[in-house]
């Protein structure tokens, strides 16, 4: 039993996401105490507790204290079994952080499989649906992954009503993978979605956006969605180079200013032009563990942030890796070492959700 502090360096959830992935992966059980200690509302909410109820189901674990508010946690796995699978969050929690709990363990099941999941998909404080799409499917794809991202439905805070399905193919191995440089741009553009608010909304962001970053034309571009789907507001930055993918998001909020919207997004985004790194700091943390499963990889970034360093922490106490962390000329790198790719073990047998 690998005994995990919440608490532990940035003290969120990506520790205990991490952990159901890699306890998926090696048959290895975990018990986490003070989970998600440093947030303003402690323990298990119901994104949380979903991503835990899904890594249980797709490999017939036993989790215990699996309830919402709780503290503690722990889970002991059975075998990954593919299928077809549906989760409901029941608020506006992020489909998109539970699909990146599933979605690296899957990718060594036994048989193809697809995640649909109901929720939040344009949050605050999780990726877009778009960054699934465009980033992080396009680098595990990069990784020999096969993995494909279809957006339903948007869905907003506070209402959520959202739905993503996930469709993996199971790949064997993952392949060592360098992103050490962005290459030639590609394509810029600027995507404001409403729905259930008026359109001037995503004018005067785009508007911004455009003055801010000298684009015009396609470059901005108005997204309406159906009435249903709101109230909501997303404005999204989508910057496609040779060797990689970056999608920067701001959501709209009643009280906050259109170009303050706007604001918020292109400062993201100029801090990530004028670096040297290839990857932003959000993709940054979610290759280090595929990396990890491949055996090695490296990246560049603008920071390490205390989310990755943390992860990196979680990721060793499951995997025979290493990640070293450097920093020359104000470009940062993280490196993963291992003896060799991680490969399934002999299917376990599964014991019954408790």
């Amino acid at each position: 039993m690998i005994e995990l502090n919440g608490a532990a360096g940035e003290g969120g959830g990506q520790i205990l996401r991490s952990a159901l992935t890699l306890s998926v992966l090696t048959g290895q059980a975990f018990r986490i105490r003070d989970i998600r200690a440093n947030r303003s509302k402690p323990g298990l909410m119901r994104q949380h507790l979903v991503a835990v109820q899904a890594a249980a189901e797709v490999c017939g674990a036993q989790a215990e204290g699996a309830h919402v508010g709780s503290l503690q946690l722990s889970f002991s796995p059975g075998a990954i079994r593919g299928g077809d699978y549906r989760f409901a969050i029941g608020t506006a929690g992020s489909c998109t952080l539970v699909l990146q709990t599933l979605v690296p363990a899957l990718l060594f099941a036994d048989r193809p499989s697809t995640v649909r999941v109901a929720g939040g998909t344009h949050n605050p404080m999780a990726p877009p649906a778009q960054f699934l799409q465009r980033a992080y499917a396009r680098a595990l794809a990069d990784m020999g992954a096969a993995v494909g991202f279809e957006l339903h439905r948007f869905g907003f805070y506070p209402a959520g009503g959202g739905a993503i399905t996930a469709m993996v193919q199971p790949c064997g191995v993952l392949r060592p993978f360098e992103w050490m440089a962005r290459g030639a741009r590609v394509a810029a553009y600027a995507e404001s979605f409403v729905a259930g608010i008026s359109a001037n909304v995503a004018r005067r962001e785009l508007d911004s956006v455009g003055a801010a970053m000298g684009w015009e034309g396609s470059q901005l571009r108005e997204r309406g969605l159906p009435g249903e789907q709101g109230p909501g507001n997303a404005l999204l930055i989508t910057l496609e180079h040779e060797h990689v993918t970056e999608v920067f998001t701001a959501i709209g909020e009643k009280s906050i200013p259109s170009d303050a919207v706007a604001r918020a997004v292109v400062k993201d985004v100029r801090r990530y032009l004028a670096s040297e790194g290839a990857v932003g700091e959000h993709l940054a943390d979610q290759l280090m563990l595929p990396m990890a499963l491949a055996g090695g990889g490296r990246y560049t970034t603008a920071s390490i942030s205390l989310h990755a360093r943390t992860n990196a922490q979680v990721i060793e106490r499951f995997l025979p890796v290493r990640f070293e962390f450097g920093e020359q000329g104000g470009v940062h790198t993280c490196l993963v070492e291992a003896a060799s790719a991680y490969k399934p073990p002999a299917q376990r047998s599964a014991v019954p959700v408790k």
